[in-house]
């Protein structure tokens, strides 16, 4: 799930202002929608793949893996979550400990939130598509179908990318090897929700929620990569305000659809706090410097791990009901998205600096 320029997704999603959601995702933390790998002014720059002088102590493999499992159980912890607050709290829960985490992150570099009233404007419409909106639709679709199939709705992000690139809002050009992979795509969605037997035991409702959400995605990468590619901030300081602005968006939004909290219990306090301090913040901390190592191409990886993780999270621990056309029709809806990337990850690869 993906967080901000940045921004994890909702699980996804659901990235980093060089990746994409998963997200949050993650997002999510790509897509036709995919980031730029441009080099950025501001971004740490770091050593390649960790090499030289200021090499990570912990081996990327197991930051790595560390991400994948928390992204992978944040819809786990929406799902928490709403058992004890209403869905728009929840995001605002997200977004808040996410953005305290980055905003001690600043204080601590000595890094500024960004300057320019139509830098703060395009990092308003960001957080929207790419916090406040997703999050929320996540979190109401939790209300009424498993963790399970909102992480699996969290990987059509790339597949949304490409069905926005037939339209041409984005600028990456159609091939018929991404065309295999949105249709590949679409069978697995339908796989998953067991079309052949009329969507029996789905709620329409909630899933059409989380495709939505993973469409904001999509939306919000276009749109970032269109206005906010080259400010000459750092991405940890484009994600700081990122996250403020979306924070501010759900305090707003949030009391004017649901009466505030009377009461706050444990295990859902708990849960978001993760949800927003891990899932949010910490999770960007982890895949801003796995790019920065080994580049957006291996560091986006995770976007195949999530759903695993929060498939067996949601059956270990909530018990809820696998059939085999949920795996199946997953690894279907995974093999599609990495077709719709694989021209634009080949082309990536062969740019400096990665």
């Amino acid at each position: 799930m993906v967080i901000s320029m940045s921004v994890v997704a909702s699980g996804s999603p659901s990235a980093t202002a060089t990746t994409r959601p998963s997200t949050a995702g993650p997002s999510a933390p790509g897509t036709s929608a995919r980031p730029s790998t441009r080099p950025s002014t501001g971004a740490p720059t770091g050593t390649a793949r960790g090499s030289g002088p200021g090499r990570p102590t912990v081996d990327w493999r197991i930051r790595f893996g560390a991400l994948s499992l928390i992204w992978g159980f944040s819809f786990l912890f929406i799902k928490l979550g709403t058992d004890g607050f209403a869905p728009l709290y929840v995001s605002f829960g997200r977004v808040f400990f996410g953005a305290l985490v980055l905003v001690a992150i600043l204080a601590v570099k000595r890094q500024r939130l960004p300057r320019g009233a139509r830098t703060w404007g395009h990092l308003a419409v960001a957080a929207l598509l790419l916090n406040a909106l997703p999050f929320s639709l996540f979190a109401y679709a939790e209300l009424t179908i498993s963790s399970t199939l909102a992480g699996i709705c969290n990987a059509t992000t790339p597949l949304w990318g490409m069905v926005l690139s037939l339209v041409a809002l984005s600028e990456d050009r159609p091939t018929r090897r991404r065309f295999a992979g949105l249709g590949l795509g679409f069978i697995g969605v339908l796989t998953v929700l067991g079309a052949w037997q009329g969507f029996d035991g789905q709620d329409p409702t909630g899933t059409l929620l989380a495709l939505i959400a993973s469409l904001s995605y999509a939306v919000g990468w276009i749109y970032v990569r269109r206005t906010l590619s080259d400010t000459g901030n750092s991405h940890l300081s484009m994600s700081g305000a990122q996250l403020l602005l979306a924070t501010i968006q759900l305090a707003i939004v949030a009391p004017v659809f649901s009466p505030l909290p009377t009461s706050f219990p444990l295990v859902p306090v708990l849960s978001i706090v993760a949800l927003g301090a891990l899932g949010t913040g910490l999770a960007f901390l982890f895949q801003y410097g796995l790019v920065a190592e080994v580049g957006p191409t291996t560091a986006t990886m995770t976007t195949y791990f999530i759903p695993v993780i929060a498939t067996a999270a949601g059956v270990a621990l909530l018990d809820e009901r696998l059939t085999w056309n949920t795996p199946v029709g997953a690894l279907i809806v995974l093999a599609g998205a990495a077709l719709t990337q694989g021209g634009s990850r080949a082309k990536a690869s062969r740019r400096p600096g990665n």
